[in-house]
């Protein structure tokens, strides 16, 4: 299935040249996606599953934690799942998470995301300490 999708995104991005074709992982696209969406100021934290928080405390990173692409007929499709810390304008943020995930997704593979959907999923106050500091503890 994974293959699938390659092929459905080398189509969409035309990455043909006169030495090969390229294909990009949606992978790729989750690791990039969640940079991007982390690099933002007032994102806390991006959401994962269980099994990316057990991995995390193991001391592998997971990058695309918090990001689903899907690969349709119209195009790119990515959803970012986020906790905003207490105080942050919640619209702005969001803008510009779309904004910085559009321009890092251009700039690094030349594909452009037909939607960038961003779930606020929790607050985070200053006084409540996030999962890493509570597992050096």
């Amino acid at each position: 299935m994974s293959e699938n999708q390659n092929q459905n995104l080398l189509q969409m991005s035309s990455g043909h040249n006169s030495l090969g074709k390229i294909e990009i992982a949606p992978e790729v696209i989750e690791v990039i996606a969640g940079i991007a969406a982390y690099e933002v100021e007032g994102v806390a934290q991006m959401r994962g599953s269980f099994a990316t928080g057990v991995v995390e405390r193991l001391g592998k990173k997971n990058h695309g934690k918090g990001v689903k692409v899907e690969l349709t007929e119209q195009g790119i499709i990515i959803d970012v799942f986020c906790t905003m810390k207490f105080g942050v304008s919640i619209p702005a943020v969001a803008k510009k998470i779309q904004d910085n995930i559009r321009q890092a997704l251009l700039n690094m593979t030349a594909l452009d995301a037909e939607e960038v959907n961003v779930h606020i999923v929790g607050v985070q106050f200053e006084n409540q300490k996030t999962e890493n500091e509570l597992t050096e503890e």
